[in-house]
């Protein structure tokens, strides 16, 4: 470092020492900013966890195999064939997709008609490996009355409460299911009630029916065929891997099946991880502003104050660039300081006081609904470090942004003026 350097690094260091108070309040609302930024940051990303493990355990999982029209038909005409359930298959076992993966599921899905002696309505009847959905989804949790579908079960059903209430079926009532099959025709099957459940969901309470694989897919007439293959993986940050590796297994089935992403699948759940980023962004942008007002008012007024210094410092050969350097370094040094300490502050507190989770159970007295998941009330912190280092490069960047105008103000005193000013 030249000695040029080394003197506007010590003016600079100087000065922030010699305004001891003024240089600790404006650190403290950069610090505090900081410390806000990692706690935001590290509970939405627990909560937007949460709901996106809530919303694919439920759904088609973080990814889904499909075929290329069943997103928007959903009918039993769209399903896949063996062979490419086959290939599916294969891909799970790669060393891509098998670390990633925590369970996957198969499902039939149809629209039908549920029937008993009281009354028939419409269900939405989906057809799952009890022992393989039982890894997978949380529905099994959620027992009312009776038992969750076991493997050996043939014609047994899952039913949600308000559906069973209405038909006026209890565990072990009969009750017939009526779907149109592969042929097109409407085909029915008799069913007895092994247990209810109660998601939290009114849509699934009041229309949702589970029965075995086997067992649909006897009824319709479609052995060994699924309408998704749906995987349940670590976090959403492993989607993007394992669908690149599973489209490229089915590259040569690439008109029989499609690899989908939760965003793609769940609409209704990516709309509100969205909104809710979108808060967020606010939010982050109001702790912005107390860091860039922050800088702006330590460093502009340490240049009103030294308005005579930086007159002896012009009379004894600094160049006006230089003066304009000394105040920057103020300002990235007072930003870096009080943007580590903000970080090591609210990880401190986030893992401190919060890493069990942040209870919100009593501003609600049950699990909330929306966009068609239960949200959970207490919501874990999730750190990714990338996220936070981010946060200090966008508070060192405003740091940087803010401390250019009072720089600019340091090179355009005048010497003759500044050494009439009293300080």
């Amino acid at each position: 470092m030249s000695t040029r350097r080394r003197i506007r690094l010590r003016l600079a260091l100087r000065n922030l020492r010699r305004q001891k108070r003024r240089s600790v309040l404006s650190g403290s609302a950069m610090v505090l900013a900081m410390a806000l930024l990692v706690f935001s940051r590290t509970i939405a990303e627990g909560g937007h966890e949460d709901w996106i493990d809530s919303g694919v355990r439920m759904g088609g999982g973080h990814v889904a195999v499909q075929a290329p029209e069943y997103q928007t038909r959903r009918t039993l005409e769209y399903r896949l064939s063996p062979e490419v359930r086959a290939a599916v298959q294969d891909a799970l076992g790669s060393p891509e997709v098998a670390t990633r993966l925590v369970a996957a599921a198969p499902r039939l899905m149809v629209q039908g008609l549920a029937s008993s002696s009281q009354a028939a309505l419409p269900a939405a009847i989906m057809a799952v490996d009890p022992e393989l959905e039982k890894s997978f989804s949380a529905l099994d949790e959620k027992l009312v009355e009776g038992r969750w579908l076991e493997p050996d079960d043939r014609l047994r059903a899952y039913v949600g409460v308000r559906l069973a209430s209405r038909l006026k079926l209890k565990e072990g009532s009969r009750f017939v299911l009526t779907a149109q099959d592969a042929n097109g025709d409407i085909s029915g099957q008799m069913v007895r009630v092994a247990g209810t459940f109660r998601s939290g969901i009114p849509e699934m309470d009041e229309g949702f029916i589970q029965i075995p694989l086997a067992t649909a897919q006897e009824w319709l007439g479609v052995p060994g065929a699924v309408s998704t293959d749906a995987l349940l993986l670590r976090n959403s940050r492993d989607v993007r891997p394992v669908r690149r590796e599973l489209e490229s297994a089915l590259s040569g089935w690439s008109d029989e099946a499609v690899v989908l992403g939760w965003r793609e699948s769940m609409a209704e759940l990516d709309a509100a991880v969205r909104m809710d980023d979108w808060a967020d962004y606010v939010f982050h942008l109001v702790l912005f502003v107390i860091a860039a007002t922050a800088i702006v008012n330590t460093i502009l007024m340490s240049v009103m104050y030294r308005t005579r210094e930086f007159g002896v410092l012009r009379a004894l050969g600094l160049e006006r660039g230089e003066v304009g350097r000394v105040v920057f370094i103020e300002g990235m040094v007072l930003t870096a300081v009080s943007g580590l300490v903000g970080m090591a502050l609210g990880a401190a507190i986030v893992w401190g006081f919060f890493r069990n989770g942040l209870d919100f159970s009593a501003m609600w007295d049950m699990e909330m609904e929306a966009a068609g998941i239960v949200i959970d009330p207490v919501i874990v912190p999730r750190f990714h470090w990338n996220q936070i280092l981010q946060s200090l490069f966008f508070i060192l960047a405003i740091g940087s942004l803010s401390s250019i105008y009072p720089a600019w103000r340091a090179t355009r005193i005048d010497v003759a003026e500044a050494m009439k000013f009293e300080e």
